[in-house]
């Protein structure tokens, strides 16, 4: 006997962790979408009942999917019908890319947690240079500035320069090493312009908390910004 749609849809569909409710959403559709619980063409919930059952705003599943909409796998059709369905075909990973498994992926993200969470308390735990200040702090307004082309190669200078602030050479090579590998992966997912907003404000607020010297705080913003890429590289390579 298969399992009822509706209970597998309620079991994915909870409420999402703070911090990353947007990056959490998309993953959670996702997760309905990949895991085959609607069908090509079938009908998401109305945006009101997703906002109630993944404990968001409306504006987030909105945003979300938009944000999925945009990628391929959602279509929204307006009028008496109307509403959000999935899409009859779904985007397919680029030719020739072989499928990244759920043990490269678990791997690599907990080895970026590891390096770059302790990176982020490192630095902020030690007494920074004027000049490492100002490096981290160019770093922040070119990802802030950069366009969507150069925004993952600035995102990885900026990840860089939180490493090489932690003041342990032997770090840097390791978190480049980790870097490289993670940016393959996000190679092949989409590049959305919310995920990207909100990345910045938590670059934001990594730096800030950096150089305040507040290593908690540190420590906080880094884990919960390595989260949210992780929530979405989950969704949509698992």
């Amino acid at each position: 006997m298969s399992a009822d749609p509706e209970i597998i849809s309620a079991a994915l569909l909870r409420p999402v962790r703070p911090g990353n409710a947007f990056e959490e959403t998309v993953w959670r559709l996702l997760q309905t979408i990949r895991l085959g619980v609607l069908q090509p063409g079938e009908a998401l919930p109305p945006e009101r009942e997703l906002a109630t059952r993944l404990g968001v705003s409306r504006d987030t599943v909105r945003e979300a999917i938009k944000s999925l909409a945009d990628a391929g796998y959602l279509v929204s059709r307006r009028g008496r019908y109307g509403g959000t369905f999935l899409a009859e075909e779904l985007p397919r990973q680029p030719a020739g890319a072989d499928r990244v498994s759920p043990a490269e992926l678990d791997d690599t993200l907990r080895l970026r947690e590891i390096l770059e969470v302790g990176a982020a308390r490192m630095a902020a735990g030690r007494a920074l240079t004027a000049a490492e200040r100002e490096t981290l702090w160019n770093r922040l307004g070119d990802v802030r500035a950069a366009s969507e082309q150069d925004y993952r190669r600035l995102d990885s200078r900026l990840h860089l320069a939180i490493a090489e602030a932690a003041g342990s050479p032997s770090l840097v090579p390791l978190v480049a090493e980790n870097r490289m590998r993670l940016n393959t992966m996000l190679d092949r997912i989409p590049l959305l312009s919310r995920n990207i907003a909100h990345s910045n404000d938590q670059h934001e607020a990594i730096v800030l908390a950096i150089l305040a010297g507040d290593a908690d705080a540190a420590e906080a913003a880094m884990r919960a910004h390595v989260e949210g890429s992780a929530a979405l590289l989950h969704g949509f390579l698992d």
